[in-house]
Formats: structure tokens, C-alpha cells, sequence
């Protein structure tokens, strides 16, 4: 399908040769020589979103002043929050946040028959690729067999899901479906969906290049700003208004300089370099900006490290931490396959419009952060956040304090391992997981990773017996080159084998440990730990049988299945015992940089990423065998649990309403900081006893076949009943309670989803109180959906995460902050309170409100709330009742 670009900017429109073909282009020189302003010394991820306004400016949605804000950003030292629609070039999804996505799409074909539109007009305009990758659970490992068991498995759960995403491949234009079993969607992206500088036909019949742009309904989206390709996660409801041609509303950031200098030193990955860039953005604080990496360090940084920094954008809170275009970037395009006239294209474009980062790059930051990479030490993080960053040298330490301070609980305590000859202590490792888009994207570590196994296995090292290990590659790539150095047989030998392609532990499925592990784990109340090469380590999320988590890199996690505890001094102690008894160290087994680099260079070659992704949305025979109907509309099964007509359309109407004020509200929930998507909307297991289980229970499914939150993610009776419902999570309206648990309208304690709907029963209208970063994590769209259908009409918290508050708002769930020092806790709130906020009704971006809080006693207080509304825009979305709603009815007008 062409793009339409904007009527009024030919005046920015030039033409440019590269690889034996001219295309056009947009100007950023043209638009200076316009008088538009001085653009020179903007950084380089700024000019992508410039160069989307020339392309795309109409007098109308972008006008001139949009484009001049950019050289006032550079004129006022980095800042100008001018209001401006972007419009990515594609969308990525990943299947836990794509089928609720595309049951959102169906749901709204529904709903534009009934408002008497074209069903047709609900179809994707931008090209809209969708990777199978969160579905696969290690059930099986540590044996040759585990890939094929554990894919058998993953198509007989998720058998009703895959029909309906076959569906819609066929049902919807522009979209594509990778099929499960090839890759991590953001690895998948990286290695061959993207391009760096993408080209289409514009309405004229002309062809145009353009940056490659896109949002993901997965956080991780930003891996591929590595790539230099500018793209963030956005909820999927946010993505589902993008891909049906909505521009995303959102203001000129401020953008962060990171200067790279100095160089790795022997003995440090690019793991360690990562979480010790997440640890220093989180307290520089750049929750809503771009982070745009420079300096001379890049110069010795390869692209596949640049991917792991980038992925973990979300971690340090960024928009996108981004990479700009230069020598390191061809390389890595050549190496992966892509065209040559492809990357002649992008080296061409870089340079002549001003994207490419040579030694004179020196743009204007908002402001600046240094670190010499030549002071980067091995790490891990944890045990609960991506930024808790410790040292190897005191990780033992920091265990043994945070056992004393946060879990209160002994070290010496060991419960004996019912027909083991074994007893189980707190520190214990009982998960060591090769996993994840951040890390296995990396050969650099993944080699040094099969490097430590083989020299493990030389010296007749051996996983400890209670360390559920595993090894899940983001893609079929990584098998490649593991079997071409003769690595993958060393990982097997000491039970690293492969369980699939995915994201498997990082996203919870880890799969259930070993029945007599966990009855002791629970016997004893130990806090055993898990070590994986993932980006989340959230509470609740990777086993529930794990309370800490630990992030590390590749080669250290398989160090810590062979030591099997976390209260060792891995840098120093002994880690393991040869069979004759000699002590081995980690520096006896950890490979040295010239080793891996020469194995990265002999394997990692352009033929292997040619050959795997040759046939990328073809599948396996069981893909190709999925059958399913031709039809315009959906014909939902009436039996089904996993995909089910989601009610936000039924009954809608062509006529809007003003935001209303809130009176008398009730209060769900009283959070804590740094609540988490994951706490809010949990993607792991759950027990027959969650009201989740309930609801299958009474629909015939056994407790053996629930799956997973994430994967009945198509189904909002399930959902709803998992939001809030995190293991983890504490509610403080209840002492010492851990779980999804409040109080009910009588007082008594309840689950919040019957808590919820006793109060809906009611007509009683609900609100969240939170802390800082509220809704930290993921671009979790459901954390939003399931608040908005258990009658949540306002979240009030310290501050949020930026996709969070864009999805509450896209479910008109309406943002507020603290003003004034006000907290929850300053406020001296327990749950019983009841809430009035004011003013909405009038509401303006960005504007403050009053609200009166009732206390139980009847005591009154009156604060003011800044509200998060930020855009003239969204008030719209509220008005219409959502994001979606809005998309619909200008579609059925246009109808």
C-alpha cells in the first residue's frame, strides 16, 4: 500500500542516487535553505521524528510550526514540548500483546457493521509484522528432546490462539504473521525485519526513502534503535490506532547525551556494560526522553552490544536509548544478509541528510552522562529491579543483606529434598536460564557462554541436580553458529539444552521446577533464586517458587548453575570440584576475548542469516497445518477461553461525552513505588484457587491446561480476574497481606476482582493510589484494559511510566499526580477514604484539580492533583471512552 505523504512539502523534497536506483528524499538541508531553521546540531535520533514532520507536513496534522519547534528545541539548549503527530512507518507486535490486539481489530469490525461502516475500513494501513514468541514454556529440558516436547506442548495450549492469528493474516491487509519456533520478535526485527533506511511508493508513484521507523506492542521494541532504527513500545491499543493510520500524539522530547569512551577490558561483557548504564539513567531520571548514545567509545562498541544497551530502554526508564548511523551499523547490516544496494542506500541517505555519526558528530544534548567503558566490571542485577546493580565481587554480600533486610530470613536454614540426597537453603539457584531478546541476540556473549560450558565440561563440571537450566536463542541464527563452533554439544553436556525459541523465563514461562523442590522451597518458606540473561527480574514474575532474581550475563549464568547458590563469592570461592576432587575457579573456565571474538568471526557469518531467514513466514509442518475459516468478521466460538469478543464496543454509539467528575469514589487499591505492568497484569501462571481459575474451572478446563495469563490474553473474563492479582503484590490497605486482595464494600477481606465488582454492582466508581513510577515494565496493555473493566475511573500516583499512562488514558482511565509534597503517605491513607475530584469536566492538558479525600472518620481533605492528560488529543480519547472508540467513529463517519 503506498504512503501518503503531505501535500505541502515538496518544497524539503529532493533526489538522491544510491545502488543503481534514484529515490527521493526529504531534506533537512532543504528545509534550513527554507528558512525553516538551523537543524545542523540536532542529534541524530531528534532528526528521524524532523524528518517524519517534513515528509508528512499538510497545513493540517503537522504545519510549518511543527517543523520550526525543532530548531527552537536546538536554540533553547534541548527543550521545546511542542505537541506534534508522529507517524511511525510500520508496526511490530509480539503474540501475548498482539492477540488481544488483533481480537481488538476483529472486535471493531464488528463494531463498525453495527454503526453501519464498512468493515473493510478496519484494516491496517502500515506494514504490521507479528512474531510468535511468548508462547513456548520449558517444560521439558535438559535433555535432547526438550525442543520438539516443549513445541508439541506449546501447540496443544495454544492451538485456538494460532487459528485465530491465522485469521487474521488472511482476514487483514498489511499484516504478517512469523510463526512460532523462528526467533524472539525483537531479534527477528533486528536481524532481518528492519532496514535501518526504509523505501515505498508514495501516492504519486514515486518511490521515497525514509529512516525505518516503528512502534511494538512489546517494550523491547527499542533493541533495534541499536540498528539505528527509531522505535519504542507503545500499548496495543496505542499500536492498533497507529497501524489503522492515527498519528501517536506525543511532544518533542528531551533528548539525553551518554557518552561512550575507554573500551571493554578482558573479562567484561556486554551485560556488565548494560546494567551498569541502567543503573546510572535510573538515577539520572529520564522517564519520557530519548537517550542517544555518542562518543569514541562507539568505535570499538560492536552493533550487537549497541542492540543489548538499546533493549534495555525501558529498564532505564527512556523513551529509546539510540545509536546513530555509521561504519559499525553497514558492517552489521552486510554481515546479516541485508541487500547491497540496501545498504549503499542507507550509507548514501546517513550522509546526505545528516544522520550519519562521523569524528565530528557533536549535536545538542538536553544534557550529558559519561562512562569509560575501560571501568566496566562483571556484574549482575537484582534482586527485584533491572537497576539494583551489584558487582560479582560483592554479590555475596549484597545476598547476605538483602536476606538479613528485605526478606528477613535465615541463611543456615536446610530442608531436606524428598528422595534426594540433598538438602535445599535459601540462596540456592533453582533456575539458570539462557534467555531473552538482550542477551541472545549477542554471539559475543553466547559464544563465551558455550566457551565456559566446554571448559566446565573438560574438566567434568556438571550443573548442580536442583538447577532447572535452559537455553532459549531469540533466533534460529544462534543455533547456527553454536553448532558451527561445536558449542551446542558442550552446553548439552551440562544441561543447557535447547527448550525452543522464545522468550520463555524472561516472560515467566519458566515452566514448573522439579514437585520436590518446591514442596521444600514451601516447607522451609526459602528464598531460592533464580539467574537469568533477561532484562525483567520484577517480583512475581519469573517462577513462583523464585522470590529472587538475579540478571546476568550468559557466561555467568552458566557459572552460577555449576556453583548452584547465590551466597558464593563467584569472583574469588571455588565454584565447583572436578570428580578427583580439585577446586575450579572462574577464571579456570571463563574464555578469554580473543577466543570468542575468533569463533565470532569463523561463525557468525552472512550465509547462516541468508539461509534461516529464507523462508521466515513459512513455519514447520504444525504451522502449515493450522486450519481456519475466509471471513471478513470474526466468528468467535462460543466455547472458546482464549479468544472471546471483548465487550469495549457492544452498545456503542456515533455520540461522545465531556469527561465527568468523579464523586464518591471508593478505593481499590493503596500501591507502593515502582509498581510494576507485571504486578498490575501478571503473565505467568496461576492457581486453580485466583478467581482466574475459577472462571476455567467452571468452564472445563483443567487446572493442567490453564496456561498462562499472558497466553489468554484474548479473553477478558480471564484478564480482568488477573489484573491486580500478582503474587507478589501488597496492597496497603491490608497488613502484611501479599497478593491481589483488598477490602470489599463491607469492609471484609476479598480479591479485588469480587471486591471490584461488588463495587460496580453498586454503581459505585473506583480509584488506585500509587507511588513513584507506577506502572514501570513493560508497554503491557492489559495492566490498562483490566483496571478500565473493573471500574477504575482514576489512578492517583507520585509519578508514571510513559506507556502506562499512555494506555490508561487509551482505555479513559484518566492519569493523576501528587502536588505539593502530597503522597499517599503523607497523606495518611489506609483504603477507607472515600474520593471527589473536581474540575475534570473542564479539563485542559496538563491542567491541576481539586479533589477531596473523606476520611473514615469523616474528617475532610482537600489537595490538588495535576492531571495527566497531556495532549489536546487525548482529552478526545477520554471523551469517546478510549483510544479505539475515537479510531471507530471517525471511521464510521468517513463510512
Amino acid at each position: 500500500m503506498p504512503i501518503t505523504v503531505g501535500h505541502d512539502s515538496a518544497q524539503t523534497r529532493r533526489t538522491l542516487t544510491a545502488g543503481g536506483a534514484s529515490v527521493a528524499y526529504y531534506s533537512i538541508t532543504a528545509a534550513t535553505e527554507a528558512g525553516l531553521g538551523d537543524f545542523s546540531r540536532l542529534p541524530a535520533a531528534l532528526k528521524v521524528v524532523l524528518e517524519n514532520m517534513l515528509r508528512f507536513e499538510d497545513g493540517k496534522t503537522v504545519d510549518l510550526e511543527d517543523i520550526k519547534a525543532f530548531a527552537e528545541w536546538a536554540s533553547k539548549g534541548g527543550k521545546n514540548p511542542r505537541e506534534i503527530a508522529y507517524r511511525p512507518a510500520r508496526v511490530l507486535m509480539q503474540d501475548f500483546t498482539g492477540v488481544p490486539a488483533v481480537v481488538d481489530l476483529a472486535a471493531m469490525r464488528d463494531g463498525i457493521v453495527a454503526l453501519g461502516g464498512d468493515p473493510e475500513k478496519i484494516n491496517p494501513l502500515n506494514p504490521v509484522d507479528l512474531v510468535i514468541d511468548h508462547s513456548v514454556m520449558i517444560d521439558a529440558f535438559g535433555n535432547p528432546r526438550a525442543f520438539q516436547m516443549n513445541v508439541d506442548r506449546e501447540y496443544e495450549r495454544n492451538l485456538e490462539r494460532y487459528t485465530f492469528l491465522k485469521w487474521g493474516q488472511s482476514a487483514f491487509n498489511n499484516f504478517r504473521v512469523v510463526p512460532p519456533g523462528t526467533g524472539i520478535c525483537h531479534q527477528v526485527n533486528l536481524e532481518y525485519l528492519s532496514q535501518t533506511v526504509w523505501t515505498d511508493m508514495d501516492q504519486n508513484g514515486e518511490m521515497v526513502a525514509y529512516p525505518d521507523t516503528l512502534v511494538g506492542t512489546d517494550s523491547h521494541t527499542t533493541m533495534v534503535n541499536g540498528a539505528a532504527v527509531l522505535g519504542w513500545g507503545v500499548g496495543g491499543i496505542e499500536a492498533e490506532a497507529a497501524m489503522l493510520g492515527q498519528p501517536i500524539s506525543m511532544l518533542i522530547p528531551e533528548v539525553i547525551g551518554f557518552e561512550l569512551t575507554g573500551a571493554m577490558v578482558e573479562g567484561t561483557t556486554g551485560t556488565d556494560l548494560v546494567l551498569k548504564v541502567v543503573e546510572m539513567l535510573r538515577a539520572k531520571g529520564v522517564v519520557g526522553k530519548f537517550v542517544e548514545f555518542y562518543g569514541a567509545g562507539l568505535n570499538r562498541l560492536p552493533l550487537a552490544d549497541r542492540a543489548t544497551i538499546a533493549n534495555m530502554a525501558p529498564e532505564y526508564g527512556a523513551t529509546c536509548g539510540f545509536f546513530p548511523i555509521d561504519g559499525e551499523t553497514l558492517r552489521y547490516l552486510r554481515n546479516t544478509g541485508r541487500d547491497e544496494d540496501r545498504i549503499a542506500l542507507v550509507e548514501a541517505y546517513a550522509k546526505e541528510n545528516g544522520f550519519w555519526r562521523g569524528d565530528d558528530y557533536a549535536p545538542i544534548y538536553t544534557d550529558t552522562l559519561h562512562l569509560d567503558m575501560g571501568t566496566i566490571v562483571p556484574a549482575i542485577s537484582g534482586p527485584k529491579r533491572p537497576q539494583d546493580y551489584v558487582a560479582l565481587t560483592d554479590a555475596k554480600t549484597a545476598f547476605q543483606r538483602e536476606m538479613a533486610e528485605t526478606f528477613k530470613r535465615p541463611m543456615d536454614k536446610e530442608v531436606p529434598v524428598k528422595g534426594e540426597d540433598y538438602t535445599l537453603s535459601s540462596g540456592d539457584v533453582v533456575i539458570a536460564s539462557i534467555t531473552s531478546c538482550t542477551n541472545t541476540s549477542n554471539p559475543y556473549v553466547m559464544i563465551g557462554a558455550g566457551l565456559v560450558a566446554r571448559k566446565a565440561a573438560q574438566l567434568g563440571l556438571n550443573r548442580k541436580p536442583w538447577v532447572k537450566t535452559s537455553l532459549a536463542p531469540g533466533s534460529q541464527v544462534v543455533s547456527a553458529y553454536l553448532e558451527a563452533a561445536g558449542l551446542q554439544d558442550d552446553l548439552d553436556a551440562i544441561g543447557f539444552n535447547l527448550v525452543g525459541y522464545g522468550c520463555t523465563t524472561c516472560i515467566g514461562n519458566s515452566g514448573p521446577i522439579q514437585k520436590e523442590l518446591s514442596e521444600a522451597i514451601a516447607e522451609g518458606d526459602l528464598v531460592a533464586t533464580s539467574v537469568l540473561s533477561g532484562n525483567r527480574n520484577f517480583e512475581g514474575r519469573i517462577s513462583p517458587d523464585v522470590r529472587a532474581n538475579y540478571l546476568a550475563s550468559p557466561p555467568l549464568v552458566v557459572a552460577y548453575a555449576l556453583a548452584g547458590t547465590m551466597d558464593i563469592d563467584l569472583a574469588n570461592d571455588p565454584i565447583a570440584q572436578t570428580p578427583d576432587g580439585q577446586d575450579v575457579y572462574l577464571k579456570d573456565i571463563w574464555p578469554d576475548q580473543a577466543e570468542i571474538a575468533e569463533l565470532v568471526e569463523a561463525t557468525v557469518t552472512r550465509d547462516a542469516f541468508q539461509s534461516k531467514y529464507a523462508d521466515v513466514f513459512k513455519g514447520d509442518d504444525k504451522w502449515r497445518s493450522v486450519e481456519t475459516t475466509d471471513s471478513l468478521t470474526y466468528d468467535w466460538p462460543a466455547t472458546s477461553t482464549y479468544v472471546r469478543n471483548p465487550p469495549y464496543f457492544q452498545g456503542m454509539t456515533m455520540d461522545t461525552n465531556p469527561i465527568e467528575n468523579i464523586d464518591g469514589a471508593r478505593v481499590l487499591a493503596v500501591l507502593g513505588d515502582m509498581i510494576t505492568t507485571d504486578h498490575i497484569s501478571p503473565a505467568g501462571s496461576f492457581k486453580e484457587t485466583t478467581p482466574a481459575g475459577r472462571y476455567l474451572t467452571d468452564h472445563q478446563v483443567a487446572p493442567r491446561e490453564f496456561n498462562s495469563y499472558g497466553s489468554r490474553r484474548g479473553n477478558h473474563e480471564v484478564m480482568m480476574r488477573g489484573t491486580f492479582a500478582n503474587i507478589r503484590i501488597k496492597n496497603e490497605m491490608l497488613d502484611g497481606v501479599e497478593g491481589g486482595y483488598t477490602k470489599g464494600p463491607d469492609g471484609a477481606q476479598s480479591s479485588i476482582y469480587d471486591a471490584a465488582m461488588a463495587h460496580q454492582a453498586n454503581g459505585t466508581p473506583l480509584v488506585v493510589f500509587g507511588g513513584e513510577q507506577y506502572g514501570a515494565g513493560s508497554s503491557r496493555d492489559w495492566a490498562a484494559k483490566g483496571t478500565a473493566l473493573l471500574g477504575v475511573k482514576a489512578v492517583i500516583a507520585e509519578s508514571f511510566e510513559r506507556i502506562h499512562r499512555s494506555n490508561l488514558v487509551g482505555m479513559g482511565v484518566i492519569p493523576l499526580e501528587f502536588t505539593g509534597g502530597d503522597t499517599r503517605k503523607t497523606l495518611g491513607l489506609t483504603g477507607d477514604e472515600t474520593v471527589s475530584i473536581s474540575g475534570l469536566d473542564t479539563v485542559t492538558p496538563l491542567a491541576e484539580v481539586p479533589c477531596t479525600i473523606t476520611m473514615a472518620d469523616g474528617t475532610v481533605k482537600d489537595i490538588t492533583l495535576k492531571c495527566r492528560i497531556d495532549t489536546a488529543v487525548e482529552i478526545e480519547y477520554i471523551e469517546n471512552g478510549g483510544v479505539l472508540h475515537y479510531v471507530l467513529r471517525n471511521l464510521a463517519k468517513e463510512g
